[in-house]
This record gives structure tokens, sequence and C-alpha cells, in this order.
């Protein structure tokens, strides 16, 4: 699903240059490293499959 074009916000951050945007990934994702992370209306979802 592509979210950009479905008028969603859509923010992209590199956590492998940015050490802070790490941090909050991991606080989000409960320190699972798995991609994609989505946050909607205070709900997250990690991975493909979502969880």
């Amino acid at each position: 699903m592509d979210f950009g074009k479905r008028g969603y916000r859509v923010d992209y951050f590199d956590v492998k240059k940015d050490a802070a945007a790490l941090e909050r990934f991991l606080a989000l994702s409960g320190g699972e490293r798995r991609v994609p992370l989505i946050r909607e209306e205070g709900r997250v979802t990690v991975g493909f499959g979502g969880t």
C-alpha cells in the first residue's frame, strides 16, 4: 500500500545514518528491527505481515 499516494502524511527516516531515528524506531517497535514500521492513530504495525 502506498500511503503517500493515498494522501497520508509519510515520513521516512534513515536509521542507519540517524542514531536518534533508530532510537525512536526501536521504542515504537518494542525493540523489533523489522520494516516497515507504520504508526497510524496511535497503533503501531511492524513488518509487512503486520503485528
